[in-house]
């Protein structure tokens, strides 16, 4: 798979891009007035919802035809380049002949590998850069997939953009990052350019600098950021959008951090720091290890004695002692005993394998 960096996409854009614009064009003034505010801020590249995409039908779904034709006079006027979603085939045409820069493909439509690959077909022969938000729901496989069928059409122009994910817990997000999840994708596809999108993650334009800073610490390649002259009436998504002023005062105070550094003090010690890591690491999979085996011990102990794998008393006291034990020692209660669920989980998975094997089986394989 070939995947071009940013930097190499001939749209102007560099390591830690900044996208900003409208969540919709609503009108050509607004539209205008907001991109040149931008403009003047050192933001080149726009972002503007032409066609939108909403959960329920009579509401602003975008003004199409009529915004890709304000995006040309604005282009023509000012020189600025734009983005935009593209949701089908006829999208991809009229953008790509209305000069659009930068095509996106939305959270909803990544989740369809239907629509991608039409999107795809529409798509081949272009040497237009094209993003794709992850998917609702934190489905690393759907998000991968989405990025292989653009790239198995011979697109080389491919980005990521990480805009969280829906979920049923209620956060004070929108969307719940799962920084993970993007991490992951970088790592399987570490030549992929990765933008953050902190309006859809926050949901609220009081937590844009912190994810955007989040972002920035995590060394992503930049950022996709709503921003409306007026949000506080704009047609949609009005709580999450910033005036190019409040945009202008994040870029300000963000800090951007270089991936190393030539220090030979810092790299001695880093490098004693993580051969400890390693050792420690070594003894947690050893550890674990041991605990597997007692796991399965008990497991045939069960099984002998027609005693269910599951018990709720034994459940209780475990998250209880270990909650107690990550608050003497200082750690975060929440992420042990999640960490204790899935080491949980995986010990009930294989005492329901032995409790499923017939016991001669077990026995002969357990004296050979």
């Amino acid at each position: 798979m070939k995947i071009d960096s940013i930097k190499d996409w001939g749209v102007g854009l560099e390591k830690h891009a900044i996208i900003a614009g409208p969540c919709s064009a609503e009108t050509e003034e607004q539209l205008y007035e907001t991109s040149v505010k931008l403009k003047d801020i050192g933001v080149n590249m726009i972002r503007a919802g032409v066609w939108k995409p909403r959960t329920r039908p009579n509401m602003f779904e975008g003004k199409g035809l009529e915004a890709l034709k304000w995006i040309q006079n604005i282009k023509k006027e000012t020189g600025l380049r734009f983005a935009i979603e593209v949701a089908n085939p006829k999208h991809v045409y009229e953008a790509i002949k209305h000069n659009v820069d930068i095509l996106w493909i939305g959270a909803r439509s990544t989740a369809s590998p239907f629509v991608v690959q039409e999107i795809a077909e529409a798509m081949r022969g272009s040497d237009v850069p094209i993003l794709v938000k992850n998917p609702v729901n934190p489905d690393i496989a759907l998000w991968l997939g989405a990025i292989e069928r653009l790239t198995n059409v011979g697109l080389t122009r491919v980005g990521a953009i990480h805009r969280g994910f829906s979920s049923f817990k209620k956060t004070k997000y929108r969307n719940v990052p799962m920084w993970q999840i993007a991490i992951d994708l970088k790592s399987s596809l570490s030549e992929i350019p990765l933008i953050c999108d902190p309006s859809h993650i926050a949901g609220s334009r009081e937590f844009i600098f912190e994810l955007s800073q989040k972002a920035m610490d995590l060394d992503y390649d930049g950022l996709i950021i709503e921003t409306h002259r007026d949000p506080q009436n704009a047609w949609s998504d009005a709580a999450q959008q910033v005036t190019p002023e409040v945009l202008s005062n994040i870029l300000k105070n963000l800090k951007y951090r270089s991936t190393s550094s030539a220090d030979q003090d810092y790299l001695t010690h880093l490098g004693d720091l993580r051969e400890q890591i390693d050792q420690i690491d070594r003894e947690l999979f050893e550890l674990t290890a041991q605990r597997m085996a007692i796991v399965e011990e008990i497991g045939m102990y069960k099984k002998k004695n027609n005693v269910t794998v599951f018990q709720k008393s034994r459940w209780k006291e475990i998250s209880e002692t270990r909650k107690s034990w990550a608050q003497e020692l200082g750690l975060n209660d929440e992420f042990m005993i999640e960490l204790f669920k899935l080491m949980h989980n995986a010990a009930i998975r294989r005492q329901e394998t032995i409790m499923n094997t017939p016991l001669e089986d077990l026995e002969k394989d357990g004296n050979s």
